[in-house]
Formats: structure tokens, C-alpha cells, sequence
């Protein structure tokens, strides 16, 4: 909100020139807010403010751009500018920018940083994308068993302003393995002159630098931390990944499977960045898939025309049985693939869930029926709608809805199963999909019950 009170006021102070009151008016600001108040302004005043802050904070405001945003910046900006906060910028947040970009700009920038950052750099784009190494910092505080908690003290005072954070203090052994993981508060009330062995427990948790990212989302919710330690396969600590991390890729793992859900690809992009040509092509394949999955409705229509010509009144009760047996089947689908995106069901529960879902779906197709049924004879009593056989038409709506959405929820339930068992997404056994596959087989259910119960009278 400050941010856009004040962009044509720091627009106004730039080409005024005043760069000792942009001085102030920033120092004032958290980075967060600043990137906003940046952000609203044109890249050529963007480079301008930069150059303006302090060299870490211009890091730090840089970090809290979007992509696109960083990458014009970048491109807006002298060698000197970009080679300032490159080489500032956390590690992490370095590795998501350069991931992005294309391998050529990625080498020009990589010839920028300093020789160590530089070998920080090939390290993490080393690893696998979306494992924890890409997502790691290599910013932390590590101590050794021998210390007292002066010296952890000391050392954090002098090493700890660049580090992400110092809420956690990590143990390791003359090889560098990770021994402990140490709350901060821990040496803040022990006496000067304790040693770290005597505070630790070897009770800690660390994630595995291959692991991939979505794991490490479920861990962090299981132990309920801030910051989790990296280590090889040996043991070695190599870094530590934190929260605010683990959020983004929970955002991005969200944003996919709800898109997926939608029946269209991910765009691994911002709605807004991405060009219409590619949102054509990222929801196309989905709908083709889909209508030539309606094809087969219409085939299925085809195959009972006889029965819909010498009862007619079956017609007008199409939308309802196919929407109720695709409505049961999203409902079922979506519960099963938000369970299973967060860890509260496995493969290992497909029986349980089979279970529950049979349940439900039959007391949710009586419930329906029920209703159908009463609103059958209502409109008998009322209108004299539908003949002398209504009590039949009304049972056929009865027993057909019953078998319409309790096929549609055991179907949209095990789907996620029988996809992940392959292999593959769950998302993608999209609600559009499973509405799809109703569809079809609810119009079999709907005219088999229909010339079971009907047969003789209006058959």
C-alpha cells in the first residue's frame, strides 16, 4: 500500500535528482517493501534506486522480485551493477534465478561471480532440479563439539550477518558430518562456559541432498521447523534449506495440481507472462483428449436411441443422471488428490478408501434418488406429468441415480490410486476427466436400469 502511495513520489525525487532524500526514504524500508515500491517504477529508474542502496540490501530487494522482473533488471543493468548482486545474493535464491534462465545468459552470468561463489554456484545447478540440493542454502553457522557457548557466541556475532538464518547452530565432527542440530536458545541460557557436547542430543533430523523437493515439504510439516540441514551421502553437512523456501515450492506444487485438476497442463509460469500461443497449446491437448472422450456419450445415446424414441420422458432426465454422477466423481477425486498431495493417504490405504468411498457413495445416491423420486411424485400429483406409469419412471431415476453416483465416486476415488501406481501424476485424473468417464457409463446404468424396471409397460 506504502509502495504505490510513494512510486510517483520517488519518480519525482529521481528526476529531480535528489538522491541524498532517496538516500533516506529508503534506509526506513524493509526489503520486502521495497522491491513492491521498486517493482512499480520503469526499469530505467529501477537501475537508477540500485545503485542507490547498499550493496547488500540491493541484494536482498533484488531477491524479492519476481523472475521476469529480476531478468529485465538484469539486462537493464552495467556489469558492475549485476556483478554486485549476483555475488551478494543468497545462494538459494541465486540458484532459482539462474535455473530459470537459458544456459547461454546462465554462463555469461556465472563468469561474474567470484571465484568462490562461482564454485558455490556449479555445485547446486550440480544437483538434480527439483531435489533439495537445488533448493538449499549454503549460508548456516557450524560449530564444533569441543566449543564452549562463548565461543559459539562469539563466532555468531562476527560470522552470523550473512548467514539465513541463526536460529539454528550446527554441530559437526573434525570430517564435517553433522552431529546435532542446536536451537539458538540453547546457548542463550547456558552458562559461558559449557561446552557444545554437553548441549546437544544427536536427536535432529536432516534431509538428504537428493531428496526432492516435495518430500522435504512433508518433513517440514511433520517435525514442524524452521530450517532443516542438508547432508551427502556420507553424512556431510552441505547446507540447509529453510521455510520461506519450502513454502515456495508448496505454492508451486499447488498452483500445478490445481491447474491439473482443471484439465489442462501446468504453465509453469505467471497467468500474465505467459503468451496466449502457450496457454492454447498448455490447455488444448486436455480438451481434445475430453471431447473425444463426449464422443463416446454421444455413441452410447446412439446405441439406446430405440428405447429414448418409445420413452421420450427417459430424454429429459439426461442432464440430471450425468451431472450427478459427474459432480460425485469430481467431489471424490479431489478429496483423494489433496489427501494424497499432503501425505494423509498412500497406496497402501486404496482398500480403506474403497471402502469408505462404497459407503458414501451409496448414501449419497439414496439421498439423491430419494429426492428425484419425490420430485417425480410431486410433479405426478401436481401436473399429471408422466402418466400412469410414473411410479416406474421414478424408480428408474431412484436405482439409476444410486448406481450413477456410487459408480462416479468409486471411480473418481481409486483413479488417483491406479494413476500413482503407474507412476504418474494424480492430478492429471483431472475432475474434467473423471466427469468425462461418468458420463459414458451413467448413461449405461441409466438405460440398463431403465429397461429392466420399464420393460413391458413403456418398453
Amino acid at each position: 500500500m506504502f509502495g504505490k502511495l510513494l512510486g510517483p513520489e520517488i519518480g519525482t525525487l529521481i528526476q529531480e535528482r535528489n538522491f541524498s532524500a532517496l538516500k533516506e526514504i529508503f534506509s526506513e524500508w524493509p526489503p520486502v517493501d521495497l522491491a513492491e515500491l521498486i517493482g512499480d517504477l520503469p526499469v530505467e529508474e529501477q537501475v537508477v534506486v540500485f545503485r542507490l542502496l547498499p550493496q547488500n540490501l540491493a541484494a536482498d530487494v533484488f531477491e524479492y522480485f519476481k523472475y521476469d522482473d529480476q531478468r529485465c533488471l538484469l539486462q537493464a543493468m552495467g556489469k558492475e551493477d549485476v556483478v554486485k548482486i549476483l555475488n551478494e545474493m543468497s545462494s538459494d535464491d541465486r540458484t532459482a534465478l539462474l535455473e530459470e534462465l537459458p544456459p547461454t545468459a546462465v554462463t555469461g552470468l556465472l563468469q561474474l561471480l567470484s571465484p568462490e561463489e562461482l564454485k558455490i554456484a556449479k555445485n547446486l545447478l550440480g544437483y538434480p532440479e527439483k531435489s533439495v540440493g537445488r533448493l538449499m542454502s549454503v549460508d548456516y553457522i557450524a560449530v564444533r563439539d569441543d566449543w564452549t557457548v562463548k565461543q559459539v557466541l562469539d563466532y555468531i556475532r562476527e560470522n552470523g550477518a550473512d548467514r539465513e538464518t541463526l536460529n539454528v547452530v550446527y554441530v559437526l565432527d573434525e570430517q564435517g558430518k553433522l552431529v546435532d542440530d542446536v536451537r539458538i536458545r540453547e546457548f542463550l541460557l547456558r552458562p559461558l562456559e559449557v561446552k557444545v557436547r554437553e548441549i546437544r542430543n544427536e536427536n535432529f533430523v536432516a534431509l538428504k541432498v537428493t531428496d526432492l523437493e516435495r518430500d522435504a515439504i512433508q518433513i517440514f510439516k511433520k517435525y514442524d521447523r524452521t530450517a532443516l540441514p542438508v547432508v551427502d551421502s556420507e553424512g556431510r553437512l552441505v547446507g540447509i534449506v529453510t521455510i520461506d523456501d519450502v513454502l515456495d515450492v508448496l505454492e508451486q506444487e499447488t498452483t500445478e495440481d490445481i491447474q491439473k485438476l482443471g484439465g489442462s497442463v501446468a504453465l509453469d509460469e505467471p497467468y500474465l507472462a505467459a503468451s496466449t500461443a502457450k496457454m492454447v497449446r498448455k490447455r488444448a491437448p486436455w480438451l481434445v483428449i475430453l471431447f473425444f472422450s463426449e464422443l463416446l456419450t454421444t455413441t452410447a445415446m446412439a446405441f439406446f436411441q430405440a428405447e429414448i424414441e418409445r420413452a421420450v420422458v427417459l430424454a429429459t432426465f439426461l442432464p440430471l443422471i450425468i451431472s450427478s454422477g459427474g459432480n460425485s466423481g469430481s467431489q471424490a477425486t479431489t478429496l483423494i488428490i489433496r489427501a494424497i498431495s499432503i501425505g494423509e493417504v498412500t497406496l497402501g490405504h486404496w482398500w480403506t478408501v474403497m471402502r469408505r468411498e462404497f459407503v458414501s457413495g451409496l448414501a449419497l445416491g439414496v439421498i439423491l434418488g430419494t429426492i428425484g423420486f419425490l420430485r417425480i411424485a410431486f410433479w405426478h400429483f401436481a401436473f399429471h406429468a408422466y402418466g400412469p406409469h410414473w411410479h416406474l419412471i421414478a424408480l428408474v431415476i431412484f436405482f439409476s441415480l444410486i448406481g450413477v453416483v456410487l459408480w462416479g465416486t468409486l471411480s473418481g476415488s481409486m483413479l488417483p490410486f491406479i494413476l500413482r501406481r503407474c507412476g504418474l501424476d494424480p492430478a492429471t485424473a483431472s475432475a474434467p476427466f473423471v466427469a468425462t468417464l461418468v458420463d459414458v457409463t451413467g448413461l449405461v446404468i441409466y438405460f440398463t436400469m431403465a429397461m429392466l424396471v420399464l420393460k413391458g409397460t413403456l418398453l
